[in-house]
């Protein structure tokens, strides 16, 4: 794919409406052949799944046609997914002297399963990328940095990545960096360091996506105020309808929407339904405990407790939880339309990083569930396509533009 022919696509998008003109609701019938019609078209593109764990500790192979995860070949191919950023994401509390190691190594078992089945994936460095693939009849593939204590307070650290083939970084994870305040830790810094807006600014001038999923409401909007591109959630949902500090306010998505980015709706049952969060929460220590002792009995062995192994634990406590179905999702993609509009609003999620996901939406291969769900609301083809990936490409485009701009006014590096 030529640069001109994806600037062509991206003036498309950036033609149609910004407001989702909704028709009446649809018949199901009529929904699905709707959606049949744009997943035919659409490249559609998940920001966030964290397979590669599996891949590095259990050996697990993304074409295995019987896979216990949510994100295979075989499933990717049935949700007609056109593109998966994979997540780095390395544990908050590893071991400091080895977080580098441990996401080389992830970033490593990436490359090893693309290069391994070549026939169905490929690696995608930039938005051109992501559209020539596509058409090409492959999965595009991607990576994210999740959580910034991975550069070690290293700017360089960012470079490396970034040549490596990581196109975003989430600037937190769970608890706080040494330069920004994460959503879910005390705040310690009153949103971003001086050093915190260096690592924005060096990843503007990268070409890397800023993540804004993660950290706090405060850091947030100090990310808005020096970024200068566009930035993405790339795992978040609608505080308005679940209240938890991982989702963004209403005013959140509307700033978003001012800067030009995209919201990308998580699927994680307890970011979607605070019902099930509040089951959730007050069974989280009963399943802890067994996932512990299961640990420990596989070490008396000199072994570990696998991810296959862990996930069926949690199977078994979910089926005494309240999880929503997969139209939850329909109604965080509808609450950030309507909020900040249908040019940003997008899809991450979360599959193989969280312990629930709503029914229907099981795996990637349930995606054209979610398609039919929205067509059925009355949103009309275009603005489907804009959702399913149009977003994502043009807030690539824009991030890619803008280091350009900045590496030649500045006399590159």
């Amino acid at each position: 794919m030529c640069a001109r022919s994806y600037r062509a696509y991206i003036l498309l998008l950036t033609l149609l409406p910004a407001a989702p003109v909704l028709s009446k609701e649809r018949s199901v019938a009529e929904a699905q052949k709707v959606a049949q019609r744009v997943l035919s078209r659409a490249i559609v593109i998940d920001t966030h799944a964290d397979t590669p764990q599996m891949m590095l500790d259990d050996g697990y192979d993304l074409s295995d046609p019987n896979s216990p995860f949510m994100i295979s070949i075989p499933k990717l191919r049935t949700g007609h997914l056109g593109a998966e950023f994979l997540s780095i994401w390395v544990d908050v509390d590893w071991p400091p002297q080895d977080l580098i190691h441990r996401a080389l190594d992830l970033i490593d078992v990436v490359n090893q399963q693309v290069a391994r089945h070549a026939a169905s994936l490929e690696l995608a460095q930039n938005a051109d990328d992501i559209v020539r693939i596509h058409r090409a009849g492959k999965v595009a593939i991607l990576m994210g940095v999740e959580g910034g204590h991975i550069i070690e307070d290293d700017l360089g650290m960012l470079d490396t990545y970034y040549r490596l083939g990581v196109r975003y970084m989430t600037l937190t994870h769970t608890k706080n960096t040494k330069w920004a305040d994460s959503s879910t830790d005390k705040p310690q810094w009153n949103g971003l360091t001086q050093f915190g807006r260096q690592v924005v600014e060096r990843m503007n001038r990268l070409g890397m996506m800023v993540d804004i999923s993660h950290i706090s409401d405060k850091t947030f909007y100090d990310v808005l105020a020096t970024t200068k591109a566009p930035v993405i959630a790339s795992h978040s949902s609608c505080r308005a309808i679940s209240p938890q500090p991982r989702n963004m306010t209403d005013d959140m998505i509307q700033a978003l929407g001012r800067n030009g980015g995209v919201m990308d709706i998580n699927f994680y049952s307890s970011f979607l339904d605070p019902a099930y969060a509040r089951a959730h929460d007050a069974l989280s220590k009963e399943v802890d405990a067994e996932v512990k002792a299961g640990r420990e009995g596989q070490a008396k062995e000199g072994k570990r407790l696998s991810y296959a192994q862990e996930s069926e634990i949690r199977r078994r406590y979910e089926a005494r939880l309240p999880t929503p179905n997969f139209e939850r999702i329909a109604d965080h993609v509808a609450h950030a339309v309507q909020v900040a509009g249908i040019d940003h609003v997008g899809l991450g999620s979360d599959f193989d990083g969280v312990d629930s996901i709503p029914r229907g939406m099981e795996d990637a291969s349930k995606i054209p569930n979610l398609v039919v769900e929205l067509a059925r609301r009355g949103y009309g083809e275009d603005d489907l396509v804009t959702i399913l990936g149009g977003n994502l490409l043009r807030v690539m485009g824009q991030v890619e533009k803008a280091s350009r701009v900045m590496q030649n006014t500045s006399g590159g590096w």
